[in-house]
């Protein structure tokens, strides 16, 4: 990527990993709610329920755009590690967008009165669904854990970077335990960390470029 292009690549990163920070905010319905609690919130917040979808959709976006940054900070070590970390990544990252449209259609399916709590219960349970989003949810967070243990050979960031990773990873087996405020704090720490990655890359190019010039 040239030069001139990574402070908008970091910017990005940036911007998706707020997008998520806002979204997940937007969230209307409580951590664990039964399908009936789903219909309801969504027959009585929907238009919450639909931006959040569309803060997930940007956040997807712009997280993509905001990778080929991330890749600059494994020039020199830990290159295979972080750019596997890279792509499973990405992958959880694209999939937050097709989580958003799934959203969306559910929304579509509530107003419409298409869909009942019972049927939705059973709907949670089918293979291919459940398959879909675990397979969504483990390439985000074995991606963000990877990308902690590669930062952490790299040595391109701050220590508190891949530490603040590692913990958003490590919370998630009590994330539905935490309530909206523990599941705001959690994706708060990624989106420091990001913004961490974001600075210490354009830092770096910014260095390269000065060093680059001719004194005169």
């Amino acid at each position: 990527m040239r030069d001139e292009w990574v402070p908008v690549s970091a910017s990005s990163l940036v911007v998706g990993v707020m997008s998520l920070v806002f979204g997940s905010l937007l969230n209307p319905a409580d951590t664990g709610a039964s399908a009936a609690d789903m219909v309801r919130v969504v027959n009585e917040e929907g238009s919450r329920w639909l931006a959040m979808a569309v803060m997930y959709v940007f956040a997807s976006l712009a997280l993509t755009l905001g990778l080929p940054s991330v890749l600059l900070l494994f020039r020199t070590r830990a290159q295979r590690l972080g750019l596997t970390a890279v792509v499973v990544f990405a992958a959880g990252a694209v999939g937050t967008c097709g989580y958003a449209l799934l959203m969306v259609f559910f929304r579509a399916l509530v107003v419409a009165d298409a869909v009942k709590p019972d049927g939705l219960a059973r709907v949670t349970h089918d293979p291919g669904l459940t398959i879909f989003l675990r397979a969504w949810v483990g390439c985000f967070y074995l991606g963000v854990l990877l990308l902690a243990i590669a930062l952490l050979v790299a040595r391109s960031t701050p220590a508190w970077v891949p530490v603040l990773l590692a913990l958003f990873v490590v919370l998630l087996p009590v994330a539905s335990h935490l309530g909206r405020v523990g599941g705001a704090v959690q994706i708060m720490l990624l989106a420091i960390a990001f913004t961490g990655m974001a600075m210490t890359t354009v830092t770096a190019v910014h260095q390269a470029t000065l060093a680059r010039r001719p004194a005169f």
